[in-house]
């Protein structure tokens, strides 16, 4: 059974690091936990939750950063505190004098988004989570970072010259980097894709 909610949360998701810009806005319930938020975040960029993640965000009132995400048998050898993410709420970390937030995916091509609290709205009569709005397509997983889509990039612009880069196109396939219609974002159940992630 869903949870009743009267208002959802607007998020402008950025991909920091790349430009132009690629970017999501979304509106999720108020009673989305952070675990939520991810799945939504994953389904409207594009990526396919392969790798790990967490987020950053400022302790409400204070200069101190929560991390938020899956916590890891590492975390209390390293010292490091990480809240369940299925555990936090948005509502009760994220408000309108804190709005910003950074969602990190995948440690090893480190991909930085900002997320932006743009604002708290009545809910409409349409289905949510939704998105709105976004400009170019996710880069794909597993391709080297910002630093490696750039590289894509590139080769896409002038065409392969050798093989390697002939070899980058073909692993590529039909992927367009302007690519992107908010009609065509599916989000799919976060309590499903919990039992499927951790069960």
């Amino acid at each position: 059974m869903k949870k009743k909610f009267e208002n959802v949360f607007q998020f402008k998701i950025t991909l920091t690091g790349i430009e132009p810009s690629i970017w999501r806005r979304i509106q999720v319930p108020e009673t989305y936990s952070f675990w939520d938020l991810h799945v939504a975040i994953q389904d409207a960029m594009g990526w396919l939750d392969y790798h790990f993640h967490d987020f950053q965000i400022p302790k409400i009132g204070k200069k101190e950063i929560i991390k938020i995400g899956m916590p890891d048998d590492d975390d209390e050898t390293f010292g490091i505190k990480v809240l369940p993410d299925h555990l936090q709420k948005i509502s009760d970390h994220f408000s309108m004098k804190n709005k910003k937030a950074i969602y990190l995916y995948d440690y090893g091509d480190d991909w930085t988004h900002e997320v932006l609290l743009e604002g708290i709205l009545t809910k409409d009569d349409v289905e949510y989570p939704i998105c709105i709005a976004g400009e170019r397509a996710c880069p794909p997983e597993d391709c080297g970072g910002v630093w490696g889509y750039m590289d894509i990039i590139k080769v896409l612009k002038k065409g392969a010259k050798n093989e390697d880069e002939r070899e980058t196109l073909e692993w590529l396939g039909d992927h367009d980097p302007e690519d992107f219609d908010p009609e065509n974002v599916k989000f799919e159940d976060p309590k499903k894709r919990y039992k499927m992630a951790f069960s």
